[in-house]
């Protein structure tokens, strides 16, 4: 591999490593917030110990996932010079903003919200939880304003004279029609991903007739947080779908290996063949699915592959502008794959302990303890569908990712930086499954733990703070 292939390879790996923390973070924070709004509000002593456990697994992912986020900012300048260097006026404008608003609010309010607990009035320390839920809505809003400008550049100019992209309206750039569809998209994913997170944990322990006090309200709140995200997941990945067709025709076609251009085009669940537009074997196909999908008529026209491939030569020059079709179909298929059967646990779960009953199912074990995992599989598959649809641009119709990579650093450099960053993340991931894992089996707090902090274990005490 060259060194372009070696950046590309690590900038996956961090992206998708990185967005696996991201997900818990913004739902959770919500949901621990609206533990504590229960607690407040009524009194009762199992919505603060839920608040107890629950905050305390959101603040070991939130550890971990900003560690890996800021290396993930340092990768545009590392293999990256030539994009940043092309694109900087305007894609460091909403992630500047990002870190001096948004992440400033989230940490700032999250931190009074770790020490607060008993210095500062029960309200205001509510409010300071809200608050950093809100600071990660912000940020998700202003980086995905960044990568939508990727996927569609608007308020911009090209400098003839420094051969640079340059920002003429940040309103147009945060505003973008892609970003207006992707963030309600991504959001709804992130109470999914945090919902089955309170369903497989809580799961583990009402299996295990563990503090049902606790653990049964949540997992009834994690189910019920797993459906009604998913659809509305389903609706806004409607939505989504049809701008990115109007966007990315290349991006759609691909999604479903569609070579040729068809009105009323069918959707395939599954191909066997080669997916190069001749050597299909068998598939399951439900008719008229894809010009829905993409168009909002059953009988709408789809582009396909080669035509669009010969517009965009006309256009762009001579070059293959097909992303990897494997990929991009699979990776479609994958995500709404995993999604969806998220969705059926969740469902499950809840029939399961309907009118206090008892769950005791080595299937819906195994489906609940598996059920943390599928969110987190869908989001990845989402993101690879959508960066590597993109390809062969870092900026659509703009900028090649060819042109992007950094001209100063060697095949062996992106070799070496590759290799030691995925070995720190593995030793990263055994951190985080570690303490994870750790204090999820250690259960909710007893009363007296969170009244007197110094009677707790030794096991509660590390990341207790000022609990």
């Amino acid at each position: 591999m060259d060194t372009l292939d070696l950046a590309r390879w690590q900038f996956g790996i961090i992206t998708v490593y990185h967005y696996l923390f991201v997900p818990i973070t913004i739902g959770m924070s919500f949901l621990v917030a609206g533990l504590q709004t229960a607690w407040v509000r009524t009194g009762r002593d199992r919505w603060l110990r839920a608040t107890k456990f629950w905050g305390k697994l959101f603040l070991i992912n939130f550890a971990i996932g900003v560690v890996t986020g800021i290396v993930q900012e340092f990768q545009f300048g590392m293999n990256w010079s030539d994009y940043s260097r092309f694109v900087g006026d305007i894609f460091g404008a909403p992630l500047a903003i990002e870190g001096l608003l948004a992440f400033f609010l989230e940490s700032t309010f999250l931190g009074l919200w770790i020490f607060g607990w008993d210095r500062l009035p029960r309200r205001v320390h509510l409010a300071t939880i809200w608050l950093a839920a809100t600071g990660t809505l912000l940020s998700a809003y202003f980086i995905l304003a960044a990568n939508s400008w990727m996927q569609h550049p608007v308020g911009y100019q090209v400098n003839a004279e420094t051969g640079r992209a340059e920002l003429t309206s940040i309103w147009a750039v945060l505003t973008n029609s892609t970003t207006l569809v992707t963030f309600p998209h991504t959001v709804t994913a992130c109470f999914l991903t945090a919902g089955a997170v309170l369903l497989t944990v809580s799961a583990w322990h009402v299996f295990r007739r563990n503090q049902d006090d606790v653990f049964r309200p949540s997992l009834k709140l994690g189910a019920l947080v797993v459906l009604i995200a998913g659809v509305g997941v389903m609706v806004t990945g409607d939505l989504q779908a049809r701008v990115m067709t109007e966007q990315q025709p290349m991006k759609m076609a691909a999604a479903e290996a569609l070579y040729e251009t068809s009105g009323s085009a069918s959707f395939s669940l599954f191909t066997l063949g080669s997916l190069n537009g001749d050597q299909e074997l068998a598939s399951v196909r439900i008719p008229s699915l894809l010009s829905f999908m993409a168009t909002g008529d059953p009988s709408g026209e789809v582009e396909g592959i080669n035509d669009l491939q010969a517009q965009y030569e006309a256009k762009y020059g001579e070059g293959s502008y097909k992303p990897i079709v494997p990929v991009t179909y699979w990776s479609f298929r994958l995500m709404i794959g995993f999604g969806g059967l998220a969705m059926l646990v969740a469902l499950a779960a809840l029939w399961s302990i309907r009118k206090g009953r008892t769950p005791r199912s080595r299937v819906l074990w195994i489906a609940s303890m598996s059920a943390i995992a599928l969110p987190l599989l869908a989001n990845s598959f989402g993101w690879i569908f959508t960066e590597m649809g993109r390809q062969p641009w870092s900026v659509f119709g703009l900028f090649t990712t060819s042109d992007s990579v950094s001209p100063s650093v060697s095949t062996g450099e992106a070799a070496t930086s590759l290799i030691v960053l995925t070995l720190v993340y593995g030793v990263l991931a055994v951190v985080e499954v570690g303490l994870f894992v750790r204090y999820a089996r250690a259960g909710a707090p007893s009363i007296s733990d969170i009244a007197d902090p110094s009677s707790a274990s030794s096991e509660d005490r590390p990341l207790a703070f000022a609990y």
